[in-house]
């Protein structure tokens, strides 16, 4: 798969000087990272970006590794046959117009395949949208925009996605809210060749990767995909698409799949230690918590620290739901935070400090009863709730040392102004503090967590 990820030259067949065209942006996107060999294809053009343009692929004066192609379906098998002439090991087919297109379509896609294995040539597509890598910022895709020039930070979440224009909002989802560093995004499409199962064990063995999402409609070899799924530590989260009989039949026109059996899918799913979700806002939540999670212990209950007494009963109700245990709080423990409570408050679990920040203040309540509960051990998790305008951010930093120190994940649900809660949100997931917009999500995510790591402590 390193060819594609980090090839030795690259052919950008379609290449175009029209900024409206996909063919300018793959071109623009490549150059705007990539510092190998560049070769722009298009017979009406003598230069593009500064970069001479060349009529076909034979005047190309050097072999090349990796070709992206851009232009009608038809002509691929042509491009295929002067592409093996250049020594070209991988295409990227982001042309549509092929097995997900119908009957005509499929056996076009096939007699690619055949040829391109002929020459040992992989295919990755067609109808996608490419890849990119955040640490060598690498981007060969026709997004039409420049704004992950500035945005896009390198970080540990990859991700596999089968649909084209839903990893192009992925992408933008994560330049947009941020708190999630990239390291690569694949989008797979009709996944004639290269697929997902090659691209799981791709990134299990990646140093660069910590977590993995995928959206998927249908897989290929089922059975190594569940056995990597099995062999890592690295959480992996899986959007399924296609459960419903009406979405099964939709995915065979986006991307000529056969989703498959989904009950059967998510039995396999829970035996190989898989997290599923079932909404896209739900799969980037879960990467971005797992991306700043790296441990958890089972073997107490969960704290939660609000600031709202109801809060607090809301928030005890989404454990329940999620069969997650509310800690029992030592005496020793309830001791202390009794220190910045009115005398005659007794302390308890869920820690409504709402009395004790009208006596001792927001930021010594909240430093105290945080410290305190992660220490307890009888509590293996925390759920802290904040008001972004009230508290120093800063003051939540020693929180973001003790989660990884003592294994203890820690999350947080915040309320306060559009304008506050960004900024703070912003700062407290730099910190490697998980933030949630819903108590619930939140709650269901420590679960996941809680899950994963139990099953993957007997890996």
């Amino acid at each position: 798969m390193d060819v594609f990820f980090n090839p030795d030259g690259i052919a950008i067949i379609g290449a175009t000087d029209n900024p409206s065209r996909g063919g300018y942006h793959i071109l623009n996107n490549t150059l705007g990272g990539y510092r190998g060999r560049v070769y722009p294809v298009n017979p009406k053009h003598d230069s593009i970006l500064g970069l001479k343009c060349y009529p076909d692929i034979q005047s190309i004066p050097h072999d090349f590794e990796l070709a992206i192609y851009f232009i009608q379906a038809n002509l691929l098998p042509a491009t295929i046959e002067e592409c093996s002439g250049k020594k070209v090991k991988g295409i990227i087919v982001e042309s549509a117009g092929f097995a997900e297109a119908g009957e005509k379509g499929k056996r076009l896609q096939e007699k690619c395949l055949n040829l391109a294995g002929k020459h040992n040539i992989r295919l990755w597509g067609p109808n996608c949208m490419g890849l990119l890598d955040g640490h060598l910022r690498h981007v060969f895709s026709f997004m039409f925009t420049d704004e992950w020039k500035t945005l896009m930070a390198p970080g540990n979440i990859s991700m596999i996605v089968q649909s084209g224009m839903l990893s192009a909002t992925f992408f933008m989802m994560i330049l947009e809210q941020g708190g999630m560093g990239i390291s690569k995004v694949c989008s797979i499409g009709n996944k004639c060749d290269v697929n997902e199962t090659e691209l799981l064990e791709y990134l299990i063995n990646d140093p660069h990767t910590g977590v993995i999402g995928l959206y998927v409609e249908s897989i290929i070899d089922v059975r190594r995909f569940m056995e990597l799924c099995m062999s890592t530590r690295k959480p992996i989260i899986v959007l399924k698409g296609g459960r419903s009989p009406s979405g099964a039949k939709a995915a065979i026109s986006h991307t000529a799949s056969m989703a498959g059996d989904y009950t059967i899918m998510s039995h396999a799913f829970r035996q190989a230690g898989i997290v599923p979700v079932f909404d896209v806002n739900e799969l980037m939540d879960f990467l971005k918590g797992f991306s700043m999670t790296h441990s958890s212990r089972n073997d107490g209950g969960t704290a939660v620290v609000s600031f709202s007494g109801g809060g607090g009963i809301i928030t005890a109700d989404f454990l329940h739901d999620f069969n997650l245990p509310l800690a029992q709080l030592s005496e020793k423990t309830l001791q202390s935070i009794k220190e910045v409570f009115p005398p005659w408050m007794e302390p308890s679990n869920p820690v409504d400090i709402w009395p004790a920040v009208i006596e001792s203040g927001m930021e010594r309540v909240y430093t105290k009863v945080i410290d305190a509960v992660m220490h307890d051990e009888n509590v293996d998790s925390l759920i802290v709730h904040l008001f972004s305008e009230r508290i120093n951010s800063n003051k939540l930093r020693p929180l973001s040392e003790m989660k990884d120190k003592l294994a203890k994940p820690a999350i947080v649900w915040a309320a306060g102004t559009w304008e506050s809660y960004h900024k703070f949100k912003k700062d407290l997931e730099e910190m490697g503090i998980p933030v949630f917009e819903e108590m619930g999500r939140g709650v269901s995510f420590l679960s996941a967590v809680k899950q994963h790591y139990l099953k993957k402590s007997r890996v």
